[in-house]
């Protein structure tokens, strides 16, 4: 028990936050749906509830994710947290899938709703509160990559830099992305629906929202079917192949490799040196390099082979392939 709620205070921050606020949205919109029957009110409330149960998942598998190796599992549990959240976005599917159900019935068969005062107050403190924590994941964005910005640049920046975002972390940024223009679009169509005849308005309103959450679904299990299969990470490739070419005893890389299991990176490296240098000399040139390699961030292991010079350079600096 108390190894569990060692790794529970490890989880994501963002999406622990994320799971409180949605859960309260979800009662305040829930009540009010109860109060009006606008059909914008209960695509958001399916939304939220959603969200809740999904954020909630993702903080408990981002926290599991950093459970440490064992004896069964020597490679560790990174990959745990893109499974949960393959299982996550099946939540959001199925709410989505009833948004746009319940949003088509409601233009084929318009009715009127009653409340106006009290879907706009929800929604608009509901939006608020998602737009505040959709600035907490963004912030949560560039403190993981080491940038420091303020203000309107936290925006840009943490748009800019999303491809490089934990998993969590960016499942979160993307979920309160939408359910801030959910919430926007859902507050225009119950101002319509009231002040002009076109009732219908809540219906593609809820459609909407619902194809806003079948987007995040889709790219979300894009991105995490990549992560539990294994995938490389070109940009630190780069960036440990300019580190250990700076050594003065490395004459190559043959090869490197970076796999990204959950937030974890395993390292694996081929490098050439001078076949005069002696055994003890080569075993002090891969502690070096091993524990520099350590130092980086999100590095758990690395696996380095040694080979002799051949004089033909193998090496060289690409250019990584743009996430989105």
């Amino acid at each position: 028990m108390g190894e569990l709620f060692h790794l529970l205070k490890r989880g994501n921050k963002s999406a622990f936050l994320a799971a409180i606020i949605n859960t309260i949205i979800a009662i305040i919109k829930g009540v009010a749906f109860l109060f009006t029957g606008n059909v914008a009110m209960f695509a958001e409330t399916m939304h939220s509830l959603g969200d809740a149960a999904n954020q909630f998942f993702v903080f408990v598998g981002s926290a599991l994710s950093k459970k440490a190796p064992t004896e069964k599992y020597p490679n560790g549990f990174g990959r745990l947290v893109n499974l949960v959240l393959l299982g996550a976005v099946l939540i959001v599917g199925i709410m989505a899938f009833e948004t746009i159900k319940e949003g088509y019935h409601h233009i084929i068969h318009p009715t009127e709703s009653s409340g106006f005062l009290i879907n706009i107050l929800v929604l608009a403190l509901a939006t608020l509160l998602e737009t505040f924590v959709l600035f907490k994941a963004m912030k949560e964005i560039l403190h993981d990559l080491e940038i420091e910005e303020k203000g309107l640049n936290v925006f840009t920046m943490a748009f800019a830099n999303l491809g490089r975002a934990k998993p969590a972390t960016k499942l979160v940024f993307m979920e309160d992305m939408v359910a801030t223009l959910g919430g926007l679009l859902a507050i225009i169509a119950v101002v319509i629906a009231h002040f002009t005849p076109l009732h219908q308005s809540e219906g593609v309103a809820s459609v909407l929202i619902g194809v806003m959450m079948l987007f995040v679904v889709g790219k979300v299990f894009l991105d995490n079917a990549a992560g539990v299969i294994g995938q490389a990470d070109e940009e630190m490739e780069n960036k440990i192949g300019v580190l250990v070419m700076e050594d003065p005893d490395v004459k190559d890389i043959q090869d490197i490799t970076v796999i990204k299991e959950g937030e974890d990176l395993h390292v694996e490296l081929e490098i050439e040196i001078d076949p005069q240098l002696t055994v003890a000399a080569a075993d002090d040139i891969k502690d070096r390099i091993h524990e520099k390699i350590m130092a980086e961030k999100g590095v758990v292991d690395v696996t380095i082979e040694i080979d002799e010079a051949d004089d033909i350079m193998t090496w060289q600096k690409s250019e990584p392939t743009k996430q989105s």
